[in-house]
């Protein structure tokens, strides 16, 4: 297994001899604004360029959207992705959406399906914002749902990627019950101005090692998008001072982490 981060929660990881696309953003530097209500809502978005060239980078086997909020499949990627190519969603909207958009070949995740003999699983504890924010209707229906996704195969590690959630119960529960080797957690403390954070950040490192201790932590999600508060550098001096660099990767863009 590798990791390649790419920007945000883009990332290429290569498992079982396949390669997938998650989460693509793939505008140029400063294509559209900041999200509005949220943090720096005046720096438009994304904030940096991409590492490589976009045929590089779509050029996989299939690729996981966990959901369609900008920064997880923008424009660009609606555009530079292959109208044939493998895409998995996590509900019947996002289906419906995606064919919209001219995909031909779009699978709703389950709780289990088959991939080129890679079991996908669709986790279902998350929740893209404090109570708080889901408390308002109209920021609810804009939050929606973010599920996380779980990769198995006999000759792999476990990898759970979270996806965009706050740490909760339901997600401390989904994770215990998998037990993956390793995680991918987005932790840029994304946050709603007056309502708080949307995704997680730097205590929510701790919680997982603390829920999982062998478990290999790769943060991403961060320096990417207005609304991020967590720097890698913010990350890695709390990781450094909890001692637990050993189980916690920072990829920079373009960096990929071998596992």
């Amino acid at each position: 297994m590798k990791i390649t981060q790419i920007r945000n929660a883009t990332q290429i990881i290569t498992y079982a001899g396949k390669r997938f696309l998650v989460d693509p953003m793939l505008a140029p530097k400063g294509a559209w604004p900041g999200f509005p209500g949220t943090a720096h809502a005046e720096i438009r978005n994304p904030m940096v360029d991409l590492p490589f060239g976009v045929d590089k980078i779509v050029d996989v086997d299939a690729v996981i959207v966990t959901h369609t909020h900008e920064d997880h499949w923008d424009q660009a990627a609606i555009d530079l992705i292959a109208k044939d190519k493998t895409i998995f969603v996590q509900n019947d909207s996002d289906a419906a959406l995606l064919r919209s958009q001219g995909f031909t070949q779009v699978t709703i995740m389950t709780d289990e399906l088959t991939f080129g003999g890679i079991r996908i699983s669709k986790t279902h504890g998350g929740q893209h914002g404090t109570d708080r924010a889901y408390a308002v209707p109209e920021l609810a229906e804009l939050l929606g749902e973010a599920c996380g996704v779980v990769l198995r195969h006999p000759d792999e590690k476990t990898l759970a990627i979270v996806g965009d959630t706050i740490w909760r119960k339901a997600v401390a529960e989904e994770l215990q019950a998998i037990q993956p080797d390793v995680v991918v957690l987005n932790t840029g403390y994304a946050h709603v101005v007056g309502l708080g954070p949307i995704i997680m950040g730097q205590e929510d490192v701790l919680n997982v090692h603390f829920l999982l201790p062998e478990a290999t932590i790769i943060a991403t999600h961060m320096e990417a998008v207005n609304h991020c508060l967590l720097t890698r550098r913010a990350l890695r001096d709390y990781v450094d001072a909890n001692q637990i660099s050993d189980n916690v990767a920072i990829p920079l863009d373009g960096e990929t982490v071998h596992l």
